[in-house]
């Protein structure tokens, strides 16, 4: 028999739809794991970051509460040290109706002014060499301790002369020597004492022992903010001396337990450490807190990644079959527009949903580049709209403060006054309208401000001094305008201190950029107005002119311009006004004008 061939067998392979399958579920695993992982690991890392970060931000906070009040004590403990009066006192030895005067008129008040000054509870005991004068001690009314609080009690410093902790007081270095410490009754009363010598200056290099002045506070008044309810349950706060020592403690009792081998890896321990007094204020807080909701997270992550794990799964299987024989057509298009070719068509038959892909990315091939030009320009439109309504609502504000005092003053019967006001009135919209245009000269925005300030003056007469600093290189170059009278409004509205108000209005060149710089002696503005100040639109009516100025620079010209304030209580505030020195362009009417 002849032997039949056997026919050839097809090469077998691999459809597309499962290689993409293929690839997807691999690239879903290895995504939906190290995306779980890598969330959870910098999740845990950034809890405890922030959470280190909040409790040292608090134990700032304390530090500088307690150092506020330390601070106070020791001012007012530098008052008695460098009172020349009070020194010249304890060195006489004056006694009869001169010793009467002297500690009735001189050191008694001067004591009892110390030891009232203090914001706080605290004794103050002073101890004198000179036995000459009387001691003078409060008796303890129904034992009560309280009723002895700021006041103060003179004894002879032989009461302390064999006492360890004045025996082993340091050497006197002037103005610098002092201690804080538990001495006499501090420790049973839970008390700790500033304790400064008094002495005497006359020969500078040998400084003679007057006395000695201890200020008593208790505990719970001076570290009244070291409290460990700001950190957590189960957390500690310690106040350590520079030995080591534990001087107040808020918290858990177990201090002892948190310190111990077995427990330090349960807690997180912040240091922070105090400026004169060289103490340590040490936090303990359980890191079971972060623990706890480490562990939900972690739970709710692991049961995204499943759940995202099955619906990518299905939702590969379905995109597979459905895209792998259209998507290379779409593919090889896109990427031609994305190189920039928009010239580029697919041609697809069909009625589905590709069809109208189809036809969609042929006709945005064709608009797109169009559409880009089109939206360029309406931001640019957008921008000069926002532009020109942030400079239009200042001029109405001024206008109506302006008229309300020309109404006072025809009311008032001043007609010189009123009429050198409308005058000014008259020349400062004369430079505001300038056309129409919102960028001017240099030069006009310091003429306008000094129309404004000839309107202020004939208000205020020689209560208001104006002093004008200008930098003459400035003069060529253009500025936004309306950005400085705002400001000079401002002080004459707030920053009255006292019967008159100096202002100094300083213009200057730096480098490629125009500083303004509007400088007053008033009462200056408080540390929590600022974040009121520079709010967003909206969130505060505070500050609205500032922000409005900031805001028309920022859009003129982009946001590393602006307004920036430094200001100081009781002293003054500087405002500061930075944008860029561009060269201003000479219109027709300024061309005819330098003819």
């Amino acid at each position: 028999m002849r032997r039949i061939p056997e026919k050839p067998r097809k090469l077998r392979y691999i459809p597309i739809g499962y290689k993409l399958m293929l690839s997807y579920m691999i690239f879903i695993v290895i995504l939906v794991s190290v995306n779980g992982y890598v969330t959870n690991s910098m999740y845990d890392a950034s809890m405890r970051q922030q959470t280190r970060t909040t409790i040292q931000a608090a134990i700032t906070q304390i530090k500088d509460n307690v150092s506020y009040k330390t601070d106070d004590m020791i001012r007012i403990s530098s008052l008695l040290y460098d009172d020349y009066n009070l020194v010249r006192n304890l060195k006489s030895r004056e006694t009869g109706r001169d010793q009467y005067y002297r500690m009735a008129q001189l050191i008694a008040p001067k004591l009892d002014s110390a030891s009232k000054s203090i914001g706080f509870s605290q004794r103050l005991f002073v101890y004198f060499h000179n036995e000459t004068i009387d001691e003078v001690y409060q008796t303890r009314v129904d034992g009560d301790p309280a009723l002895l609080e700021q006041t103060y009690d003179i004894y002879h410093l032989s009461r302390i002369r064999d006492q360890e902790w004045y025996k082993n007081f340091p050497k006197e270095e002037y103005s610098v020597t002092m201690q804080w410490k538990q001495v006499e009754k501090d420790g049973a009363e839970n008390r700790i004492s500033l304790i400064r010598r008094i002495v005497d200056t006359s020969n500078p290099l040998k400084l003679k022992e007057l006395g000695i002045m201890r200020f008593s506070v208790r505990l719970k008044d001076l570290f009244e903010s070291v409290d460990y309810a700001k950190l957590g349950e189960g957390s500690m706060l310690s106040v350590m001396s520079e030995k080591g020592n534990v001087i107040y403690t808020s918290g858990a009792s177990e201090g002892n337990l948190i310190d111990s081998e077995s427990l330090k890896n349960d807690y997180i321990k912040i240091e922070e450490k105090m400026g004169r007094q060289e103490w340590t204020i040490v936090a303990h807080v359980p890191v079971t807190i972060i623990a706890q909701e480490a562990q939900k997270v972690r739970t709710f992550i692991i049961s995204v990644c499943v759940l995202c794990f099955i619906l990518f799964t299905f939702a590969g299987i379905f995109i597979s079959r459905y895209f792998s024989i259209r998507i290379t057509k779409f593919v090889s298009v896109l990427n031609a527009f994305r190189e920039g070719d928009l010239h580029k068509r697919i041609a697809y038959r069909g009625k589905d949903e590709f069809s109208q892909i189809a036809t969609a990315l042929n006709g945005m091939g064709e608009d797109v580049e169009a559409l880009i030009n089109k939206v360029y320009l309406t931001q640019l439109q957008k921008k000069e709209a926002e532009l020109e309504m942030l400079q239009l609502q200042i001029n109405p504000h001024f206008l109506y403060n302006t008229l309300s005092s020309i109404n006072r003053l025809a009311k008032f019967g001043e007609n010189e006054k009123l009429q050198k006001m409308v005058v000014q009135l008259g020349k400062f919209y004369r430079l505001t309208l300038n056309s129409g245009r919102t960028l001017i000269p240099i030069i006009s925005e310091i003429e306008q401000s000094n129309a404004y300030l000839d309107i202020q003056k004939v208000k205020y007469g020689q209560r208001l001094e104006v002093l004008f600093d200008i930098d003459a290189n400035i003069w060529p170059y253009e500025t936004i305008k309306l950005i400085l009278q705002p400001f000079i409004e401002n002080v004459l509205k707030h920053a009255w201190w006292g019967d008159r108000i100096h202002i100094r209005i300083v213009a200057r060149k730096e480098g490629n950029d125009i500083l303004y710089r509007i400088i007053d002696d008033g009462m200056g503005i408080k540390r929590k107005r600022f974040g009121e100040i520079f709010a967003p639109a909206g969130e505060a009516e505070t500050g609205y002119g500032i922000r409005n100025i900031d805001e028309r620079i920022k859009l003129q010209y982009g946001a590393e311009y602006g307004v920036s304030i430094v200001s100081r209580p009781g002293i003054g505030t500087t405002v500061q006004i930075r944008i860029p020195a561009k060269k201003r362009k000479l219109y027709p009417r300024e061309h005819s004008s330098a003819i």
